[in-house]
């Protein structure tokens, strides 16, 4: 996967379209990835027993991964990732401007 915890991303399609986030989360066996403060959802908690109440959680779900694009540092606009070998590493660098990231 080309994406990593703390990347810089934009949401390219659905409710969140535009708006840009952190990555909390990489879940590589589905493929996704979980941006902070985007894709929030509420989930209605019953309290069970007598010293429990109920409550309103609000959490984040994930994002397929093919629905976001990294930010290129350099230009602040989405870029694809290609990876290039420097001093026998590999590394990541933006598409647009060639920066490493």
């Amino acid at each position: 996967m080309k994406l990593k915890k703390g990347d810089l991303v934009q949401v390219m399609m659905g409710k969140d379209k535009g708006k840009t986030g952190k990555i909390e989360r990489v879940l590589p066996a589905k493929d996704a990835v979980v941006v902070e403060g985007l894709n929030l959802y509420k989930k209605h908690v019953k309290g069970f027993g007598q010293g429990q109440t109920s409550e309103i959680k609000v959490f984040a779900r994930p994002f397929p991964a093919s629905k976001v694009a990294l930010v290129d540092p350099k230009t602040k606009k989405p870029t694809r990732v290609g990876f290039a070998t420097e001093k026998n590493e590999k590394v990541r660098k933006a598409k647009k401007s060639g920066q490493t990231l």
